[in-house]
C-alpha cells in the first residue's frame, strides 16, 4: 500500500469534480423556481418535482451503485470512475446553454438519468480507491482527508457561485467537470484489487467463499451485481457492519430529507436567494473542511471512531431541531457554523465498515453502503417533500412551518441512540482473515 501520499491525484480529481458539482447548487433553486413558478417565493410544484427526482435517483442508485462498486473490484477503480465524471457533464451543459422552461425540463430528465448512473458511484469508488492504497491504521484519517477535500471543493464552488451569474455558473461548472475528467484519465493510477496476489495461507474473502458455496448465478455482466445472498453473507460475517449500515440508513434518511426540502423551507420562510444560499453553504463548508482535514486526524487516534460517530450524530440532531424553530433569518447562519462536528458521521461509518472486510471486497462494501444511502434517498423525499409543502402552505393543519425538519431531527436522534451500541471488533488486515468468515460460510452452506 502506498499510504496517504499516493492519493494526490485522486484528491485533485475530487476537488475539481466537487467544484463542478457544487457550484450549481445555490443557483438551481432560483432556476427551478423561475422556470416553474416565476415571481413566487413558494412553489409546491418545485418541491414535489425535486422530491420525486431525489426518489428516482435513489431507486436507480440502489441497483447501479453496488453494481459499479463490485465491477471496480474486478476491472479497476479508474476505469469505473470515468463513468460518473462523464455523465455529470451533460445536464450542466444543458443549463449552460439556456434556462428556459423547456430546457429546464430537459435538464430535469437528463440530470435524473445521469445521477442514477453516477451520482453516488464516484464517491463510492473514491472511498474504495482510498481503502486500496492506505493501511488499515491510517484509513479513518484518510477517509477524513478525502471528505475534507470534498468540503474544500464545496467552499470553492459556493464562493464562486456567490459572484457568478446563473448563466456563467453552469458554464464554469461544465469546464471544471471536463478538467476533472481529463486530469483523472491522464494522471490517476489504476487500482486492480482482484489482481493483487494474496498469500497462499490466506483464506478467500467472506463474500467469495459464500459465492463458491451458493448455486451458480446468471452468466454475463449482471452476475457481478451483488445478490441478496451476498448481502446476507456480508451482514452475517460482521455484526458491526450491519450496525453501521442501520445507523447509516437513519442518518441518510435525515440527510436526504434535509437536502430535498431545506432550501425551499428557507426560501419560503425567510425569502433567501442564491447569494444567501451560497453564504450559508460557504460557512458550513469552511467549518467542514477544517474539521475533516485537521481535527479528525487528531481526534480519531485520541477518542476512536465510535465516539466521533455518536458525537457527530448528536450535534447534527440538535442542529436540525434548531432549524425547525428558526425565528429569524440570522439563525441558519449561526447553525451553519455550529454544525462542524456533524461532518464526522459519514467518514467514521465508512471507516468502521471498511475495516470489517478484506482488500478484495472494498468496492462491494462501499457499493452496499451507497446502496443503503440510495434506499434512504428513495424514501425520505417521498415523505418529507409533501410534508414540507403542506406545512408551508395556507392549508397546514397547524402553524409550524418547520414541522418536517422536526421529524428529521427525531430520525437523527434514533440514529444517535443506535450508534451507542456499536462496538467494533479488531479490523481485518490485508494478510489476516477474521474468525467470523468461516461462521458466515458455515451458516449459508
Amino acid at each position: 500500500m502506498e499510504g496517504i501520499t499516493g492519493l494526490t491525484h485522486l484528491l485533485v480529481t475530487m476537488f475539481l469534480a466537487g467544484i463542478g458539482g457544487v457550484i450549481v447548487i445555490p443557483a438551481i433553486t432560483d432556476v427551478t423556481m423561475a422556470a416553474l413558478c416565476p415571481g413566487q417565493d413558494e412553489c409546491s410544484l418545485a418541491i414535489y418535482l425535486t422530491g420525486f427526482q431525489h426518489a428516482m435517483i435513489g431507486v436507480g442508485s440502489v441497483v447501479t451503485t453496488p453494481l459499479i462498486g463490485n465491477l471496480s473490484d474486478r476491472y479497476g477503480r479508474k476505469a469505473l470512475i470515468t463513468l460518473p465524471l462523464t455523465v455529470s457533464l451533460i445536464p450542466q451543459a444543458i443549463l449552460a446553454y439556456s434556462r428556459a422552461t423547456k430546457f429546464f425540463y430537459a435538464y430535469y430528465v437528463v440530470k435524473t438519468l445521469a445521477a442514477i448512473a453516477g451520482e453516488g458511484s464516484f464517491h463510492c469508488l473514491a472511498l474504495a480507491y482510498v481503502a486500496d492504497k492506505v493501511p488499515v491504521g491510517k484509513r479513518a484519517s484518510a477517509f477524513g482527508i478525502l471528505a475534507g477535500v470534498g468540503s474544500a471543493s464545496f467552499v470553492g464552488g459556493t464562493l464562486a457561485a456567490r459572484f457568478l451569474s446563473p448563466a456563467l455558473t453552469f458554464q464554469v461548472a461544465s469546464v471544471f467537470s471536463m478538467i476533472a475528467l481529463v486530469y483523472m484519465r491522464i494522471f490517476l493510477k489504476e487500482s486492480l484489487p482482484m489482481r493483487q496476489p494474496l498469500l497462499k495461507e490466506v483464506e478467500e474473502p467472506c463474500i467469495q467463499q459464500c459465492e463458491d458455496d451458493m448455486p451458480q448465478r446468471t452468466t454475463g455482466t449482471f452476475k457481478k451485481l451483488p445478490s441478496m445472498g451476498d448481502v446476507i453473507c456480508l451482514l452475517k460475517c460482521s455484526p458491526t457492519f450491519s450496525q453501521a449500515g442501520i445507523v447509516l440508513l437513519f442518518n441518510s434518511l435525515a440527510d436526504g430529507g434535509l437536502m430535498a426540502v431545506l432550501l425551499y423551507y428557507l426560501k419560503a420562510r425567510f425569502q433567501y436567494n442564491k447569494n444567501q444560499f451560497a453564504d450559508l453553504m460557504m460557512i458550513s463548508g469552511i467549518g467542514a473542511t477544517l474539521t475533516q482535514l485537521f481535527l479528525m486526524p487528531i481526534l480519531v487516534p485520541a477518542v476512536g471512531e465510535e465516539k466521533l460517530l455518536t458525537t457527530g450524530l448528536f450535534v447534527s440532531c440538535i442542529n436540525i431541531f434548531m432549524y425547525s424553530i428558526s425565528w429569524s433569518a440570522w439563525v441558519p447562519y449561526a447553525l451553519a457554523g455550529f454544525s462542524v462536528l456533524g461532518v464526522l458521521v459519514r467518514p467514521t461509518i465508512t471507516s468502521i465498515a471498511s475495516k470489517q472486510v478484506g482488500p478484495n471486497e472494498q468496492g462491494m462494501v462501499q457499493g452496499c453502503l451507497s446502496g443503503i444511502t440510495s434506499v434512504a434517498n428513495i424514501i425520505s423525499p417521498l415523505i418529507f417533500s409533501p410534508l414540507t409543502a403542506l406545512f408551508l402552505s395556507e392549508d397546514a393543519p397547524f402553524n409550524f412551518p418547520g414541522f418536517s425538519l422536526m421529524c428529521l431531527g427525531l430520525i437523527l436522534m434514533t440514529a444517535f441512540f443506535l450508534s451507542l451500541m456499536i462496538r467494533a471488533p479488531p479490523p481485518i488486515v490485508d494478510d489476516k482473515v477474521s474468525s467470523n468468515r468461516n461462521r458466515c460460510t458455515d451458516t449459508l452452506v
